[in-house]
């Protein structure tokens, strides 16, 4: 009796003939994905690389996910592998693309495995020893298989989690319906399409697979060491019980073998043409990202103002918007798209993309939007701004940063807004409010257009006069921005802080006339000329200044001067006063009183998801003997009020819900006395929510300096603070 050799077949009994087409076919896949993949590196290749550009840079240490620095690279393939990013905002979601991830890498590793020992171990041992040598027996056979049946069921559970999910739930992300109505009407039939042949033709190619796994076996009558191709045997004895038998399940083998074979060389062709193309780019996008583009904008190509046709954008700009999944988590999260404006990070890339492919002759399979007249992303010509991204949708934009920190993909949204909203800056297209709040902080150094003599006025309340920086050295540079200077809501909010300085004994003063906007929401408007001026006047009033730390309580002012002034050359650490105070508390400086308040935080997204400060405001709260209750949405996931990227100095009447007030409402839910803020344009957009939702009587807002000064000062809160 011979004993059975514990392997089986590369081929499953088929001719020489047809092993031959087998392999011609698969040269020509090859040859195609590589060309096509070819057409896409060359498209990306195209962009303007600016200087010092370089596809790979180290890492910046306050990366959206939270890696040490080490080199780029290793960190981002450690989180890729991981799949951090997909899995950050979505447990769920991304548990299953983990069991697709793995599921497919062991799938392609047990593919190529078998290539090493059939096509180059086989033919090199007949050429060199006259017989064929293989590894593919015994106990490697048995592990393989076992290993390899694991990876295919992890694959095919994580793409079903997956299509289920697309095909059946309601959540936002997944509408394919535009935010942004074009005249005409659209239709996204053929994305919806592309997206449905992506899915199910992975599980077509999984499930065969499988299948003639398990037709294999039971064709061969269930050789016992088979057990340890654990899923193709359950399948095989399932097939017996539906009354498939040995002949039958190898005539049906012969020609699902093909099919299965077919299925997966038609895919790996399809690849660089269509949506899947993302498995590649995206991964390659996360690489090769620079996380500080979006808290340090980049600045205008040389020589032009932003962005208008295909050469602007760099080749990393170029690979991100092909990195896009469709995933929706940018559209889910928007707060534009939330209030009714007609901005959503999704279609602004998808629109991008589908203009810049077709300038290129490359447009994507399935993938492409159709409109009854050419505009948007089938405008023939003209400025990027305006044809293929209406106006108004760039000017929908709050810089937030939540499409950016949901993405799993790494595409950067905001600075591409930025970049093409300065075209229309340069032009004088933009809402008259923004045009005349631009020309104030030009002539005046303020949005508010007062005199910047005006700008200290808020210090005449004080009992003991503030020092001027520039004429006395001080421990630390108050930098008070715009609204806490001139808004007369905010000033009264400036007065208290300055109290609870000078009542522990903190040396500080500012810079009375000599403070300039810092610019941040001036530069995401667009207007870079009058961001550097800005730099310019505020660097040289600082220079006169001798100080140690710069402490703010404005998160916008924090982000530049933190991110972007450095650039310009300033060397001075740059604090948020919620990180002064919780000094304060923590190095027994003050000693509180317990206020007992059961409070709500919203955390600013330009102190939160941009500086990553979320401990400091909390640590504040919690020594005061507060009650924190958090928000639905907090830390990176935070709401936007409406404010940022210059909206606060624009209409927002055609809102359907304004963000400041959505957010309001969501606070109210949690059956708090107490709405607390870090920010004065916070303390501004939601006392005006309460306000419009009628919840005086039910919800204060109070900025975080008002619950310090109660619990140090003895000072009661302002009585109608938020009325």
């Amino acid at each position: 009796m011979v004993a059975l050799v514990e392997t089986r077949p590369i081929f499953g009994g088929e001719t020489e003939t047809a092993k031959l087409v087998f392999y011609a076919l698969a040269l020509i896949v090859i040859v195609v994905f590589f060309w096509g993949l070819a057409r896409r590196v060359r498209a990306w290749s195209r962009g303007r690389r600016p200087a010092g550009w370089h596809w790979l840079r180290r890492r910046d240490p306050a990366d959206i996910a939270d890696v040490t620095e080490r080199p780029k690279v290793a960190s981002s393939v450690a989180v890729i592998a991981a799949n951090k990013t997909v899995t950050k905002t979505k447990h769920s979601v991304g548990m299953a693309h983990l069991l697709v991830f793995w599921g497919f890498i062991g799938l392609f590793v047990a593919t190529s495995i078998l290539s090493v020992d059939y096509d180059i171990l086989g033919n090199l041992s007949r050429l060199i020893v006259g017989h064929t040598v293989s590894f593919f027996q015994g106990p490697f056979y048995l592990g393989y298989n076992a290993v390899f049946d694991l990876a295919g069921l992890a694959a095919i559970v994580g793409t079903l989690l997956l299509a289920l999910r697309r095909w059946f739930s309601p959540e936002i992300q997944l509408d394919l319906h535009r935010a942004e109505q074009p005249e005409g009407g659209y239709s996204r039939a053929k994305i919806a399409l592309g997206d449905q042949v992506f899915i199910v033709g992975l599980l077509l190619i999984l499930l065969t697979g499988v299948a003639i796994q398990a037709l294999r076996i039971d064709g061969e009558g269930f050789p016992s060491f088979e057990r340890w191709t654990w899923l193709g045997w359950l399948v095989a004895k399932l097939f017996v019980s539906l009354g498939v038998g040995r002949v039958a399940a190898r005539h049906i083998h012969a020609w699902l073998w093909w099919v299965h074979v077919g299925m997966a060389l038609a895919f790996i062709a399809y690849i660089p043409f269509s949506k899947a193309l993302h498995m590649l780019s995206a991964p390659a996008n996360l690489i090769v990202r620079d996380p500080k583009q979006v808290r340090q904008l980049p600045p205008p190509p040389e020589g032009k103002v932003g962005y208008s046709e295909l050469g602007d954008f760099t080749p990393a700009e170029l690979l991100s918007l092909d990195a896009c999944t469709k995933c929706g988590r940018c559209h889910g999260v928007c707060p534009a798209r939330t209030a009714g404006a007609p901005l959503s990070p999704r279609d602004l890339v998808l629109d991008l993309r589908s203009w810049l492919d077709r300038a290129q002759g490359i447009e994507l399979l399935l993938d492409s939007e159709d409109r009854p007249t050419p505009t948007g992303p089938r405008a023939p010509s003209g400025p990027l701004a305006g044809n293929v991204v209406a106006e108004r949708v760039l000017w929908s934009c709050t810089t937030c940063m939540a499409c950016v920190e949901v993405c799993p993909v790494g595409i950067e949204h905001v600075p591409l807004i930025v970049q093409l909203r300065r075209p229309l800056v340069d032009a004088g297209q933009m809402d008259p409010t923004l045009q005349s709040a631009l020309q104030n902080i030009a002539q005046q150094g303020n949005s508010f257009g007062k005199s910047s003599r005006m700008r200290a006025r808020w210090t005449k309340g004080l009992e003991t006069p503030i020092p001027d920086a520039r004429k006395e050295p001080v421990e630390y540079l108050w930098f008070v921005g715009d609204y806490a200077s001139f808004d007369e809501r905010v000033a009264e909010l400036s007065r208290t802080f300055a109290r609870i300085l000078q009542g522990a004994g903190v040396s500080f003063g500012i810079l009375y006339e000599g403070e300039r906007n810092a610019g941040n929401d001036v530069r995401r408007v667009g207007e870079e000329g009058l961001f550097e001026m800005l730099v310019e006047s505020n660097l040289q009033a600082l220079s006169q200044a001798t100080f140690e730390t710069i402490v703010t309580t404005d998160p916008h002012s924090l982000n530049t001067l933190r991110n972007e002034y450095p650039a310009f050359g300033l060397d001075k650490p740059v604090l948020h006063y919620s990180e002064l105070l919780a000094k304060l508390i923590y190095q027994g400086t003050v000693e509180p009183r317990q206020l007992g308040l059961r409070v709500t935080y919203h955390d600013p997204c330009y102190l939160g998801r941009y500086n990553r400060v979320f401990d400091a405001p909390r640590a504040v709260i919690g020594g005061l003997g507060c009650d924190l209750v958090e928000m639905p949405r907090n830390r990176q996931g935070s709401f936007c009020c409406g404010a940022g990227g210059g909206r606060i100095w624009m209409d927002d009447s055609f809102l359907a819900e304004r963000p400041s007030v959505n957010r309001i409402k969501e606070a109210l839910a949690l059956g708090v006395d107490v709405f607390v803020v870090a920010c004065p344009k916070d303390y501004a957009m939601f006392s005006d929510a309460v306000k419009s939702v009628g919840a005086e009587g039910t919800l204060r807002v109070m900025d975080i300096t008002e619950l310090f000064a109660e619990a140090v000062l003895g000072a009661p809160a302002l009585e109608g603070a938020s009325e």
